[in-house]
Parts: C-alpha cells; structure tokens; sequence
C-alpha cells in the first residue's frame, strides 16, 4: 500500500467521523437572558440531537416564525428611526435554549403555564414537551407558544463548552 492510498483511507475516515459527528451534534450559542442564572448570553453549549428528554433538562428547540403573533421579549427593540421588528418567516425557524418542565406523559402544568388551560387535556400529549426559560420575565416559551412538538424539538444539552 503507497502512502497515498493510506492518507486516503484516513481522510476517508476522518470524512466520515466528521459527518457523524454533525449529524448527532450541534453547537448552541445562547443569546440573551432567559436561561439565567444558568446559562448567561455568550454561552456555547454541546447539544446531542436525539428525541429522549426528561424534566428539567435543558433542551434545544426550533419555533417556526409563522407559528408566532410577536418577536420573543429579548429580540432588540426598535429604535426611534425603526419601524416595530417584524420576525422574518425563516425555513430553519429560531433555535431557543430552554428547560423542559413537563414531557409527554407528565401532568400538564398549567399553574406555571396557564395557556395550556385551553388544551384541555390532563397530561402532556406523546411526542410533546413544555418548556420555560429559568428567567421568566425575559424568557419566550411555552407561555407563549404552548406545547412543543415531536419535529421541533432539536435535543438536550450534554455540556457547556469552552468560550469559542
């Protein structure tokens, strides 16, 4: 074997590790302050994609724009030349750290999120998840939102990472 066809073999490998790796991970950044004490803006976090999360976990998840009737309350706010920020209806949605507070199975909250009244049912739906800022005067979540579904939750928080 010539050395060429080894450092093919490796760049082979290292390719396909690498498209491993970013298909079960992603990089988070948090951006403002709805998640403190714990977590502060600037803050990057290890996030594994995956469909398995319990209570109080931190999570990842994707909220379309077109689902929402405001901008979230940490979005920066016009100035005296700008006209009230619209949010724009991007395909990838807004990426949200929060806490999950009730997965499916576990009663629904409705003490902490008084929204979730209207749906009416006892406990949170398979596939569907609650989540809440720690900050709640800041933070944008299911108060907001309501319930979380199966294909906008992105995954849990496995670490938080040195600063870039």
């Amino acid at each position: 074997m010539t050395w060429l066809a080894a450092a093919g073999g490796v760049l082979l490998v290292a390719g396909a590790l690498t498209a491993w790796a970013r298909r079960r991970y992603l990089v988070a950044t948090v951006d403002g302050p709805s998640m403190e004490p714990a977590l502060h803006s600037g803050d990057r976090l290890l996030v594994r994609r995956t469909r398995r999360v319990r209570a109080g976990q931190i999570v990842v998840v994707r909220i379309r724009p077109r689902t929402l009737d405001a901008p979230p309350p940490d979005a920066p706010g016009p100035t005296l030349d700008e006209e009230v920020p619209v949010v724009r209806d991007h395909p990838d949605g807004l990426l949200l750290v929060k806490r999950a507070i009730a997965v499916a199975g576990d009663p629904v909250p409705v003490g902490r999120v008084p929204c979730l009244r209207e749906a009416r049912v006892p406990a949170v739906p398979p596939g569907a998840l609650v989540v809440l800022g720690d900050n709640p005067s800041t933070s944008w979540d299911s108060r907001d939102y309501g319930f979380v579904r199966a294909e906008q939750f992105v995954g849990v928080a496995v670490r938080r990472l040195p600063p870039a």
